[in-house]
């Protein structure tokens, strides 16, 4: 089941850290403060934890202008999920 939330950006976990095209993070940025975020990111709820694997460009643009949260797809997960993730 998947369901649609504002997350926290202190808690997602993001195991696989990526380098992000500056250009692609500016537009967002301008982006999100004008119409706010439109498509969520994905992010995995293990155990009562979030991790993000997906929406590295909308992460870093929320992070960078500031805000508390992120709009989120979660999907419960078990860790066996995760592990396949970080394999």
């Amino acid at each position: 089941m998947v369901r649609v939330q504002e997350i926290p950006l202190n808690q997602i976990q993001r195991p696989l850290p990526r380098a992000n095209d500056p250009n692609k993070v500016e537009a967002l940025m301008e982006s999100i403060a004008a119409i706010g975020q439109q498509e969520p990111i994905d992010v995995l709820e293990v155990d009562g934890r979030y991790y993000g694997f997906s929406g590295c460009h909308r992460y870093e643009a929320c992070q960078r202008l500031g805000k508390e949260t992120i709009l989120a797809r979660v999907r419960k997960a078990p860790r066996s999920v995760l592990k396949m993730h970080l394999a």
